[in-house]
């Protein structure tokens, strides 16, 4: 599955691409990705997990982006494994990540 906010930030990434063949080329593998991954809604506890996780962040004085928040706020509240190369996802309690 993909969350909603995963989906938005790779749709976002695309749009601020130039015009041309490497563009269309990771449009066509986003939309691969999406229809073989169902889109997963935010979840209440999703909330809930998004503001302990970012007071914990903000008292040790490393703050996530807000969307990276979410994500793992999310991932957390469905239980899922996250899949990312992004370093700041590291460290976060009882996330689970993958790097591809």
């Amino acid at each position: 599955m993909i969350s909603t906010i995963t989906r938005g930030e790779i749709l976002f990434g695309l749009g601020k691409l130039a015009p041309g063949r490497r563009r269309t080329e990771l449009e066509a593998k986003a939309q691969k990705l999406f229809a073989a991954l169902p889109c997963e809604p935010i979840p209440p506890d999703a909330g809930d997990r998004y503001a302990s996780l970012k007071i914990e962040r903000h008292s040790r004085g490393r703050p996530l982006d807000e969307n990276d928040l979410w994500i793992a706020a999310t991932a957390l509240a469905i239980g899922a494994i996250l899949v990312s190369r992004d370093s700041d996802f590291r460290g976060i309690e009882g996330l689970a990540v993958v790097v591809p």
